[in-house]
């Protein structure tokens, strides 16, 4: 095979090396403890010749070996297991002193365990290198690896160069982009389009600006919950004015190293005043501009360092020149005031979640490129995902095509809308929990009781849906969905929000034997309602129009940690008592409409009981007491509804004749009914026939007889 010139093959050398240490550091190591376990049994002792002669005039020793070679002597004392080693100066000499006395010891032994064992070996003269050997093979892979380290070294030398420099931004850099963003990518954000739209022209053509004397801000702060497109808005500015783009995360910057912040924060405006005019997007900016003085460290924390680093960038004694910074955050009451100053972020633009408006065009923008079937009516749907985000709308098409897809339809319908609708909320559908019969009593009842005083009640939101199949956490749940943006919130609403969230447990009390544990969400968030209403609304006329309890800001901790209480203990309980009388007066007002409506009550849970979920037209016609003539449209209905799945799933569906009125019914049932009679009449006069033929063919037989 034929390699290209511009492909050079890596030499199989370079693996070997790579492999190398990895084999030769193992094998040292048990090289080295075999040495050591070598020589770990033998002890040796600097002692006087005289010594060792001592041991033995003196009958003190056990057992010895002497290699008559090398002269090396290892000998055991009575009562010590230990192995001496001893070189012995000249080992003729050594045998003529100790000869006569190991000999006559063991001819007076009187057992064989009292004789001195001894054993002399005549060792070659090549001993001393099998000794050494060990060490040389050890002192040569020693130099291998050296070699080898050092080698690897001089090839890694970039590599360490690279990470040596830790205090280099790495900031993507987005330029060439095959299909870059642009204004009419952004759907639901047309204020924000327009603010920004300032910044494209100056990058375009700064000249415009600066002939006039104006100075383009240098920042901009787009604030706003996540998922409202924050990040979107950014590129959009870059790609409408077809400059650089850097993006980088708060967090990018922080870093164990201390000054390594500061660093990649002049290396990130290095990099954008070279490519000037350029766009700097810093996500998440709390991470990095928080508050200083807030944490442990004082000035000489890292962060703070770093802030610091950003503010002379962005307003210094160094110009930026065609830098435009873009920062987005979901917190900008942690922000340091420093970097909110005009000349750093001049502007804070609130991308707030979008309108119906807004979400009407977002959904058409995400639904492009999906098969959207025709019951799909995009007004209806944005006036039912009121406080989605952007995210939240392309999430929720993005689950219609996928249950779509799990259905085996070719076209996305409104049935899979609202299904993922549903499953974004509150999750997906857990049909193999097992529940008694008492509970799903007790829940049809719940629900029923949360349903049936929402419907009631003049300011709460219509009922979309009632269900006691578990999604997620809840049991069954009650869907209710606002027919159109609220920004306020009145004290009637409230108040009736609060009889909604108790109707569940009156229900409880009313049709059930006993209450149960499944009102403790209801009740958690009816109460904290409550309070807010007296404490921080002023929706209390025993107390008045007043605030109670100030927050303690921990900007550190980058929450409000906890209520500071600048109110008396007299107030305090005047605050319990009208929170209390504000919940007994929802429970009283849940109480009169179920009371009243007990049979309408026991029928909405039957039907719960009997069929899981109610919805659509099903769900007013209970709702509205009128059930039974829901059922005899029923039919109707559900034709139309499958005949619409069986379009949605490409399955031929026979056409359905028109109904027919009630005179067209009974016009047609006249005519059946004659068709009928007539044909007993012939039917009739037929038999009659056939029975006198018979009779005259008897008499012709008795005759012939």
């Amino acid at each position: 095979m034929n390699n290209s010139p511009n492909q050079t093959p890596r030499p199989k050398k370079n693996k070997v090396f790579a492999i190398l240490p990895y084999i030769l550091i193992p094998l040292m190591m048990v090289i080295g403890i075999a040495i050591a376990s070598q020589q770990s049994g033998n002890r040796s002792v600097e002692a006087k010749y005289y010594q060792i002669i001592q041991y033995f005039d003196k009958d003190q020793v056990s057992e010895f070996t002497l290699n008559l070679t090398s002269g090396t002597l290892k000998y055991k004392l009575k009562g010590d297991d230990t192995k001496w080693q001893y070189k012995v100066p000249n080992v003729s000499v050594f045998v003529d002193d100790v000869n006569e006395t190991v000999r006559e010891h063991n001819k007076n032994a009187k057992s064989d365990d009292d004789m001195i064992k001894y054993e002399l070996i005549s060792g070659s003269s090549t001993s001393w290198f099998v000794n050494l050997l060990p060490t040389i093979i050890m002192g040569v892979l020693l130099v291998i690896l050296l070699v080898i380290m050092m080698r690897r070294m001089n090839t890694m030398g970039g590599d360490m160069n690279k990470t040596l420099n830790f205090g280099k931004i790495n900031a993507k850099k987005q330029q060439d982009q095959k299909s870059k963003t642009t204004f009419e990518q952004v759907a639901g954000a047309d204020e924000e389009k327009e603010e920004l739209s300032e910044m494209v022209d100056f990058l375009k053509c700064p000249e415009k600006f600066s002939t006039l004397g104006a100075r383009i801000p240098k920042g901009v702060l787009l604030v706003g919950p996540p998922g409202t497109g924050k990040t979107l808005l950014a590129r959009a500015v870059a790609g409408e004015a077809n400059v650089p783009f850097f993006s980088i995360s708060g967090s990018d910057f922080v870093e164990m190293y201390v000054g390594v912040g500061a660093s990649r924060v002049r290396d990130l405006f290095d990099q954008a005043k070279k490519d000037a005019p350029s766009v700097i997007f810093i996500d998440e900016i709390d991470a990095v501009g928080r508050h200083r003085g807030a944490g442990m460290g004082g000035g000489h924390d890292e962060r703070e360092q770093t802030l610091n680093q950003l503010l002379v960038e962005m307003d210094g004694f160094e110009k930026n020149q065609g830098v435009i910074v873009i920062a987005a955050t979901n917190r900008p009451d942690i922000l340091d005031p420093a970097l909110l100053r005009p000349g750093r972020f001049d502007r804070q633009v609130t991308v707030d979640r979008p309108d119906v408006k807004g979400r009407e065009q977002i959904l058409r923008v995400h639904a492009e490129n999906k098969p959207m079937d025709e019951d799909v009516k995009f007004e209806k749907l944005a006036q039912m995902t009121v406080g989605f985000t952007g995210a939240d709308l392309a999430n929720l098409l993005n689950e219609s095509a996928l249950l779509a897809a799990r259905r085996h339809r070719s076209v996305i319908s409104m049935d899979e809308v609202e299904e993922s609708m549903e499953r974004v909320i509150a999750g997906p559908q857990r049909k193999g929990r097992v529940m008694t019969e008492a509970e799903r009593t007790t829940i049809a009842y719940h629900e029923s009781g949360h349903a049936l005083v929402g419907h009631i009640l003049e300011h709460s939101d219509p009922v979309h849906k009632i269900s006691i199949v578990s999604r997620g956490q809840a049991l069954g749940y009650t869907l209710q969905l606002p027919q159109e943006d609220h920004f306020l919130k009145t004290k009637n609403e409230m108040l009736d929000e609060l009889a909604v969230f108790l109707g569940g447990r009156v229900a409880e009390e009313l049709m059930c034997d006993d209450i149960t544990s499944g009102a403790s969400n209801d009740l958690e968030r009816a109460t904290k309602m409550a309070r807010e209403m007296v404490t921080r609304l002023g929706m209390s006329e025993e107390l008045g129009t007043q605030v109670f309890g100030e927050a303690q800001h921990q900007v550190f901790l980058g929450r409000d940690y906890a209520d500071h209480q600048d109110y008396s203990e007299e107030t305090a309980r005047r605050i319990d008592i009208e929170v209390q009388r504000i919940m007994r007066e929802a429970h009283r007002r849940a109480v009169e409409i179920l009371d009243a409506r007990r049979d309408q009550l026991d029928l909405m849970a039957k039907v719960l009981l009997e069929r899981e979920t109610v919805e659509g037209d099903a769900v007013n016609a209970l709702l509205d007491n009128e059930w039974d003539a829901y059922l005899e449209r029923e039919g109707d209905i559900l034709a139309a509804k499958e005949e619409r799945n069986a379009k949605a799933a490409g399955i031929p569906t026979k056409k359905r004749a028109p109904r027919m009125s009630e005179e067209e019914l009974a016009a047609d049932a006249a005519a059946f009914a004659q068709a009928a009679m007539q044909e007993d009449a012939e039917a009739a006069s037929d038999d009659a026939g056939d029975a006198d033929a018979d009779a005259d063919a008897d008499a012709d037989a008795d005759a012939d007889k």
